[in-house]
């Protein structure tokens, strides 16, 4: 496999770790960097890393930073990525299971060496289940995929209350399309005005 791994400067002695055993275990390392433990900006090492998961030039990554949640938080960011922080084997294991993670992420400064070594083992050796977990899955990209916005797409227009009640105050129009997201309150306005 093609492991894109990335670092800031409280995960780099770990990634040196965990890059050496994954290189060990005959899986092509993408390093992303950081390259030492001088302090850095997390974003600047770990964007580059999962969105190479999520363009496709790499099958899962490795981010370790300090906890692993700010990692996690910027992954999930990116469409076709799903990125979980796993603190054990337990962990590392369910998360392949039953959410066919391709990001993993790690905190080096919560979590030893060898034991992260030991988690990117388990998860990147564990298959993920299918069954009701793929249908469980199937809900979570449509959700992914009703809240896509591509760069070259328009932003999507949302219709509030106070829209509606700008419409009848000042005779106004309001266009709206397949991009609009009409809010719940909006919908039951209109269903009292008939």
């Amino acid at each position: 496999m093609k492991i894109a791994m990335g670092c800031d400067h409280a995960g780099f002695e770990t990634k040196c770790a965990v890059k050496k055993f994954v290189m060990d275990k005959g899986h092509e390392v993408q390093d992303f960097g950081t390259n030492s433990a001088d302090a850095v900006d997390y974003p600047d090492f770990i964007y580059p890393a999962a969105l190479a998961v999520s363009e496709g030039r790499a099958d899962r990554a490795i981010l370790i930073d300090g906890a692993g949640y700010p990692s996690a938080a910027i992954a999930n960011m990116l469409y076709g990525v799903s990125a979980a922080v796993c603190f054990d084997t337990v962990c590392a294991s369910l998360a392949r299971q039953h959410s066919n993670t391709n990001v993993l992420c790690l905190g080096g400064k919560l979590i030893g060496t060898l034991l992260a070594a030991e988690i990117a083992r388990v998860w990147l050796e564990t298959d993920f289940l299918g069954g009701k977990y793929a249908a469980r899955l199937e809900k979570v990209r449509q959700i992914e995929a009703r809240h896509l916005r591509l760069p070259n797409m328009t932003a999507r227009k949302v219709v509030a209350l106070q829209d509606l009640k700008d419409v009848f105050t000042n005779r106004e129009s309001l266009i709206l399309d397949e991009n609009t997201i009409i809010t719940p309150s909006v919908l039951d306005a209109i269903k009292n005005l008939r």
